[in-house]
């Protein structure tokens, strides 16, 4: 590996890393998707005890379950076809000699770079399942919430019980976003058997199409303006 090969990919992980860090801090501090979804999970969770029915709210939770099972089949078979790439790595890599730009790769090269592939993707079933079992046991809070007008419990512990509801859920998707997260960087990785300026330019892109989607984009001020949160993070607590 050359010198830009190893900087380029130390960069794809500051990048990966230090995104990852800054947008759990900045939600924090300003509206972004994650943070105006908490307010609607915890209103959510709030009507929820209001309903003697709650089906319907268990079948939102399977809506995303089904969502969330999708790609993690799609990693599955992701990884499947990674494998059988690394089985037949002399075949891809005289497939990627005939396409233009790309220099001369090395077997080890080659198998580097779909080994990186493989680790994200891995991360991202992790993340996938995990965000599954965390929906599973929102379905289980919601079975065991308490009914309305009950009097075993009172107001301040119902609303504990639909805030510590809606942090399940929260974090649920949480882990489905860090999944997510994993399916773009792994697009950014493609560049890399080209060149690593590619890589490069592949990951510093994914950042800033994930910035602009999670804290600037078009969808979130819908999301704001429709909850009357339009307004700086700390005074709509």
């Amino acid at each position: 590996m050359t010198w830009t090969d190893i900087a380029s990919l130390a960069g794809f992980f500051v990048a990966w890393v230090g995104y990852t860090t800054f947008a759990r801090k900045r939600a924090k501090e300003a509206w972004c998707l994650a943070s105006s979804l908490q307010w609607y999970r915890v209103e959510w969770m709030l009507r929820m005890l209001e309903r003697d029915m709650r089906m319907s709210d268990t079948a939102i939770i399977g809506n995303l379950e089904r969502v969330i099972g999708f790609f993690a089949s799609t990693s599955i078979l992701v990884l499947a076809g990674l494998v059988t790439a690394l089985a037949a790595n002399q075949a891809a890599i005289e497939v990627l000699h005939h396409l233009p730009l790309v220099g001369r790769t090395t077997a080890a090269e080659f198998e580097l770079k779909v080994l990186l592939l493989v680790l994200i993707f891995v991360f991202a079933f992790f993340n996938f399942t995990w965000s599954l079992r965390q929906f599973s046991f929102a379905n289980v809070l919601i079975g065991a919430a308490p009914e309305p007008g009950g009097s075993d419990m009172t107001q301040e512990e119902r609303r504990r019980f639909a805030i510590n509801t809606a942090k399940v859920i929260d974090q649920a998707g949480h882990s489905y976003n860090y999944g997510f997260r994993s399916f773009y960087f792994a697009m950014a990785v493609m560049g890399w058997f080209i060149h690593p300026l590619l890589f490069v330019a592949g990951y510093l892109a994914v950042v800033l199409v994930l910035y602009q989607r999670e804290f600037r984009s078009r969808t979130l001020m819908a999301i704001l303006a429709a909850g009357g949160q339009l307004l700086p993070r700390d005074s709509a607590k």
